[in-house]
């Protein structure tokens, strides 16, 4: 890449999807995905494929991992622009039991950096905390 673009709306929108996977707050799902993204990856040994409404779905119907005070923890491993409009992100993110590598493939459409594409890996379990 020839030019040097300004990174700081992209990480940005990589605190955009950290907060959504924590508090679960559908209202700014549109900021984080574009409408034709898909989620890939694997849980419990099968290839999961879903489409962003069916993602959506999910998380207004979840508990959020802040309503259940569960710990935050969130970590940008990569960043790497292919162009001014094209770029990939690779982060660490804990949901509630669940620590997980994804994979972020972003395009900035209509000036705002979106998620077009999710590739996640379930990297920890942890143990329900005993009350």
């Amino acid at each position: 890449m020839t030019e040097s673009p300004n990174i700081a709306p992209l990480l940005e929108a990589v605190e955009r999807y950290f907060t959504l996977m924590y508090d679960n707050d559908v209202s700014q799902f549109d900021r984080v995905f574009a409408p034709t993204a898909q989620l890939h990856g694997f849980r419990d040994g099968e290839l999961r494929i879903l489409p962003v409404r069916d993602y959506r779905t999910m998380l207004a119907s979840a508990l959020s991992p802040k309503s259940k005070n569960a710990p935050r923890l969130q970590e940008i491993l990569l960043i790497d622009l292919a162009s001014s409009a094209q770029a990939l992100a690779k982060v660490r993110v804990r949901i509630d039991l669940l620590q997980y590598v994804d994979y972020l493939a972003y395009h900035r459409i209509h000036d705002v950096w979106l998620i077009t594409a999710k590739s996640f890996h379930v990297e920890r379990r942890y143990e329900p905390a005993s009350t």
